[in-house]
């Protein structure tokens, strides 16, 4: 079984990748995506999306990162993807399943599921651009409205040259409401011969189980469900492993807390202080579907805009390894 981290604009950064695949479990990460307009873009810009370029294109675990292009012109990604592959990265991953209305609107993400020709220019352009031993991947979503093309679309990717392409089990319309169809990933993956990734919906690993089920893949895709228990990826391997006798997350809120102190204080290292208290309770709001104690730690820190106060509560609830039961930070 193969495991991949999802990318998830605003939530899954390089920040919590780090944090999230030193737990174990993952075998490979899609970054955010990379906005590609009408320029190639400097050098600079990748690394500030997927730093892990300048360390071999690893995380701190050594979990390979792919970085993920989003546009829709063919010129333009194929001479940002040829730039990108010099520095280094495990493959070039290419967005055609982001639902944001913005990115839609400008022809992207998952507005390019209308247009199955312009799917195949861009994957032929990109893979014509990086050298042969680069992997080039693909991530779409069923469809834009409804799911008919689907599998129109993914043969169009494959034709391309794609080597491997996720499958999101819903359209754009969808967006992120249950259920996900992983059966219409199970009709795709019979027309394509390229490797399938099944994604969407995967929260535990009876829902795992099922997606593997129906959809036939042995490769999945983790986004909110991992976020919301770290030790998800471990849980399914291990269920893997045993025949399905794992059925829960494999990490206690007591072995999570040096993880949420760590992240904190790369978040305070790495990202802007206005982002600062947000993304740690972007996190816990997560976290509380999984562990009571998050939901605790959430409403005590709800209404804290300053990070120093923050840090006060850190030291005494987390750092400090004072047990889980918070009240207000001061």
């Amino acid at each position: 079984m193969t495991i991949l981290l999802a990318p998830m604009e605003g939530l899954l950064d390089f920040v919590l990748r780090d944090i999230l695949t030193r737990v174990g479990g993952v075998d490979r990460c899609v970054s955010e995506f990379i906005r590609i307009t009408h320029t190639l873009l400097p050098e600079r810009v990748f690394v500030r999306h997927v730093p892990e370029l300048l360390h071999g294109g690893n995380t701190f675990a050594g979990v390979p990162v792919r970085p993920q292009l989003l546009g829709s012109d063919p010129t333009c990604l194929a001479e940002n993807a040829a730039l990108l592959a010099t520095m280094g990265p495990h493959g070039v991953d290419l967005n055609f399943g982001c639902p944001a209305k913005v990115v839609n609107r400008h022809g992207g993400g998952a507005a390019l599921l209308d247009e199955p020709e312009l799917l195949h220019r861009i994957v032929a352009a990109v893979r014509r651009a990086v050298p042969a031993h680069s992997p080039v991947s693909a991530k779409m979503r069923l469809g834009f409205n409804d799911d008919r093309r689907a599998e129109e679309c993914a043969l169009a990717i494959e034709a391309g040259g794609a080597g491997e392409l996720v499958v999101h089990a819903r359209t754009k319309a969808h967006g992120y409401r249950p259920p996900a169809y992983w059966e219409r990933i199970a009709d795709i993956r019979a027309a394509v011969r390229i490797p399938v990734v099944a994604n969407g919906e995967i929260w535990t690993v009876p829902d795992a189980q099922r997606c593997r089920a129906l959809s036939g893949c042995d490769r999945l895709m983790l986004g909110r469900g991992m976020v919301a228990d770290p030790g998800l990826a471990l849980a399914v391997g291990a269920a893997r492993a045993q025949a399905g006798t794992a059925i829960h997350g494999a990490l206690s809120w007591q072995s999570l807390l040096p993880l949420i102190a760590d992240f904190w204080q790369l978040v305070r290292e790495r990202l802007e202080r206005r982002q600062q208290a947000g993304r740690l309770k972007q996190w816990l709001n997560l976290l509380r579907r999984r562990y009571p104690e998050a939901e605790t730690a959430y409403q005590a820190l709800r209404t804290i805009i300053e990070p120093e106060q923050i840090d006060q509560w850190m030291h005494k609830h987390v750092v400090a390894g004072a047990p889980p039961v918070f009240g207000n930070a001061r």
